[in-house]
């Protein structure tokens, strides 16, 4: 069978009707389909640690509370949308450097630290 662009049959079979079945109502344009397909290559919502800034955040006493995780995964989302890589998420007492495409925190850093380190590699910073 052939189907044609109208959406009729040619060469059906007998007692088939010159129809096909109908096509999904909605079909979905290019547009909704690119954000599926970039959906698929996003990594789940959330934040993960690496081995290298978990044991950094323990050396140092930063508690990492379900509050501070969801200011990390607002800050990568914001970072994200202004096609940030790389970048700074603090406050007044500690630091994060996460790796945006990646939603992962690289490593973690206290307030004294701070003070005598140059932040090299960001393309961002975010205020939690």
């Amino acid at each position: 069978m052939i189907q044609r662009v109208t959406g009729q049959l040619t060469g059906a079979a007998p007692g088939q009707g010159k129809k096909t079945q109908n096509a999904p109502k909605a079909q979905a344009g290019f547009g909704a389909i690119l954000q599926q397909e970039l959906a698929k290559k996003q990594p789940a919502p959330g934040v993960t640690f690496s081995k290298h800034a978990i044991s950094r955040a323990e050396e140092r006493g930063i508690q990492v509370t379900p509050r501070l995780m969801d200011q990390l995964a607002g800050s990568v989302a914001r970072a994200q949308a202004k096609g940030a890589a790389n970048i700074l998420a603090m406050d007044a007492d500690k630091a994060f450097i996460i790796n945006v495409p990646n939603a992962k925190v690289i490593t973690a850093i206290t307030q004294d630290e701070m003070k005598e380190n140059i932040f090299t590699n960001i393309d961002g910073a975010v205020f939690l």
